[in-house]
């Protein structure tokens, strides 16, 4: 795609190492540095975004965008990069938020993500939940997954997203990459017809919804691994939103399905370093040894934390144990760290060297 009149935006914001421009008509466009927005010096017009958007988008865009108001898309900016787009309206007016994707995957170790990971993508069936909330990394830590099986194993995989952030070469693995509204109609849609194009991992970008799980679930015990994202803070509420997609009459037959089908549950978020450039990414592994399968299956949902914090041997972390694995490398202050902990009292103790003992609740220095 030759240049588009934001060409000098996109540039001007990737050599400073943003990671998501806001581009609003009348104001001025803001760029998120180091998990910061900064405003820079140029206003856009109605006129300049028309054109950007007619530069842009294929008319099946267009038409969602009049239809909707929203339209997801990918631009890859000549000379620049590639950028997952979202354009929208906000009182009215034309806006869209852009995120740079990086042309190279990263490595699992490269990102400082926790190498259990690489275990994780190397299941051969079963589902595995990559959570966090919006602009939390979980597209990238996905991709990292797929290029480790590319490297190492021999595999067909289909992914299904909307749009294509990452895009592949086979290595290993054969890879097909399916944009939902360009190469399939839906992610359902898409999730039933790959179940007959003899995959060994589908991929899908997001769980939105009962139908796109179920079919997921169904791959996943028919000797397939799925991976795919939502949006969650942690392992617990992973699984009850899952289970919020039902009827209360239905869900422990679905609690006892995903028992046995889960095989893990990865939940990220991301901290600016302490050094001022960049952002860390912070990770919850839950993995689904006997003991959380049968926490799952006898619904004690709320005894998936002490599992996790006594499972380091089985690859499992809470946030706050990575969160003082962070602090102690450096990588991040004690004060972000605490900001971003969901037991910053517990935590405050973990880095004065006092830890509660699993056995009897007794004092470990």
């Amino acid at each position: 795609m030759p240049r588009t009149v934001l060409h000098d935006i996109l540039a001007t914001g990737v050599a400073e190492g943003a990671s998501d421009w806001h581009i609003r008509e009348g104001f001025n466009v803001a760029l998120r540095l180091d998990g910061r927005l900064v405003e820079v010096d140029f206003m856009t017009s109605k006129e300049f975004l028309e054109e950007a958007i007619e530069e842009m988008t294929e008319e099946s865009h267009r038409v969602t965008f009049d239809k909707t108001g929203d339209a997801d898309f990918a631009l890859q900016e000549e000379g620049v990069g590639r950028f997952r787009v979202n354009l929208h309206r906000q009182r009215g007016n034309l806006a869209m938020t852009m995120r740079h994707v990086k042309d190279e995957v990263p490595d699992v170790n490269d990102l400082g993500l926790p190498s259990v990971l690489k275990q994780i993508a190397e299941h051969t069936n079963g589902i595995v939940f990559i959570t966090g909330t919006t602009g939390s990394g979980k597209s990238t830590t996905l991709a990292t997954m797929i290029r480790h099986m590319n490297e190492t194993m021999n595999r067909h995989l289909i992914t299904v997203e909307d749009p294509i952030e990452y895009t592949f070469t086979d290595g290993s693995c054969i890879i097909e990459q399916r944009e939902v509204g360009l190469d399939c109609i839906s992610f359902e849609s898409a999730l039933i017809h790959a179940l007959r194009q003899d995959p060994d991992v589908i991929i899908v970008g997001e769980m939105r919804n009962r139908e796109s799980f179920e079919t997921a679930l169904t791959a996943a015990e028919t000797g397939h691994l799925v991976l795919t994202t939502l949006h969650t803070k942690d392992a617990p509420q992973s699984i009850l939103r899952i289970l919020d997609m039902y009827p209360h009459d239905e869900r422990e037959s679905v609690r006892k399905s995903l028992a046995e089908a889960l095989r893990a549950i990865v939940c990220q978020r991301l901290v600016p370093k302490a050094t001022g450039k960049g952002v860390a990414p912070v990770n919850e592994i839950l993995v689904n040894t006997p003991i959380v399968t049968k926490l799952i299956d006898d619904d004690q949902l709320g005894k998936l934390d002490q599992a996790i914090e006594g499972g380091g041997e089985d690859g499992m972390m809470s946030f706050n144990k990575r969160l003082l694995e962070l602090v102690n490398d450096g990588i991040i202050s004690e004060e972000v760290a605490l900001r971003t902990s969901d037991n910053p009292a517990a935590l405050k103790m973990n880095l004065k060297g006092i830890f509660l003992s699993d056995a009897g609740g007794g004092i470990i220095q």
